[in-house]
C-alpha cells in the first residue's frame, strides 16, 4: 500500500512539474510574438500576445490549486515540500512576466494602431525583449534540470539588462526635452522599456527559486556577489 501512494504522489509531483514547464512555454510563445510585432508593427500579433495571459492565467490558478491539494494531503517533507513551495513561488513569477508582456503589447498596439510610432522606432525597445528570451529559457531550463549555478548566469545578464535600460531612460528623457510634443509617445515607450526590465528581474527571481528548491537556502535580497560565492563554495 505504501509504494501505492508513494507512486501516485510522486506522478503528481511530475503532473505539477510538467505543467509548470507548459506554462513557461506560454510565456515564451507569448514573448516571441511581442518581438515579432514589434519588429514588424503586426498588431494581429499583438493581440494575440495579449489574449496569451488569460491562458497563463488560468494555469497559474490551476497549477496552484494542485499544490495546495498535494500539500493537504500528502503533507509533503524535506525535498518534496521545497518542491512544492518553490513551484508556488515560480507560476506567480511567470503569471507576472505574462503581465508584463501584456502591457508591452497593450502599448505597442497603442502606438502603432494610431501611427504614433514606427518598428524602427522601437529598435532598441525590441533589443531590449530580446536579451530577455534566453533569460527565460535559462530560468526554465534550470527549474527542469535543478541547476542553482544558472543563477550566477542570469545575475550577469540582468545587470547588463539593467545597464541599457537605464541607458535607454536616459535618451528619452533628452528626447522629451527636444520634442516637447512627443512626450506622451517617449512616456509610453519608457513604459514599455520598464516592462521589459521586469521580465528579466521575474526570469532572475525563478532561477533564485530553483536555488531554493535544490539547497535549501533562500538567497532572495542577497547581494550577487554572496550568491556566487555561496553557489561556488
Amino acid at each position: 500500500m505504501s509504494e501505492h501512494i508513494s507512486s501516485h504522489f510522486n506522478q503528481e509531483l511530475e503532473n505539477v512539474r510538467s505543467e509548470v514547464m507548459r506554462m513557461g512555454g506560454l510565456v515564451e510563445q507569448q514573448l516571441q510574438k511581442v518581438l515579432g510585432a514589434l519588429e514588424s508593427g503586426d498588431t494581429e500579433a499583438l493581440t494575440e500576445a495579449i489574449d496569451c495571459d488569460s491562458a497563463i492565467n488560468a494555469l497559474e490558478v490551476s497549477i496552484d490549486d494542485d499544490c495546495q491539494t498535494i500539500i493537504a494531503r500528502r503533507q509533503p517533507a524535506a525535498g518534496d515540500l521545497r518542491f512544492v513551495l518553490a513551484v508556488i513561488r515560480v507560476i506567480v513569477d511567470l503569471e507576472r512576466i505574462g503581465d508584463e508582456l501584456k502591457k508591452t503589447a497593450l502599448l505597442a498596439h497603442e502606438l502603432f494602431s494610431h501611427s504614433r510610432i514606427t518598428p524602427n522606432q522601437l529598435y532598441d525597445t525590441h533589443r531590449l525583449a530580446a536579451m530577455t528570451a534566453p533569460m527565460i529559457r535559462r530560468a526554465l531550463d534550470a527549474f527542469a534540470r535543478l541547476d542553482s549555478a544558472a543563477l550566477i548566469e542570469l545575475n550577469d545578464t540582468d545587470r547588463k539588462l539593467d545597464t541599457d535600460y537605464r541607458n535607454q531612460s536616459r535618451m528619452l528623457a533628452t528626447y522629451m526635452m527636444e520634442e516637447p510634443r512627443n512626450i506622451g509617445t517617449f512616456m509610453d515607450v519608457m513604459m514599455m522599456n520598464k516592462a521589459i526590465e521586469r521580465v528579466g528581474d521575474h526570469a532572475k527571481n525563478i532561477a533564485e527559486h530553483v536555488v531554493y528548491l535544490v539547497r535549501g537556502i533562500y538567497v532572495r535580497h542577497t547581494p550577487p556577489e554572496q550568491v556566487q560565492a555561496d553557489l561556488q563554495g
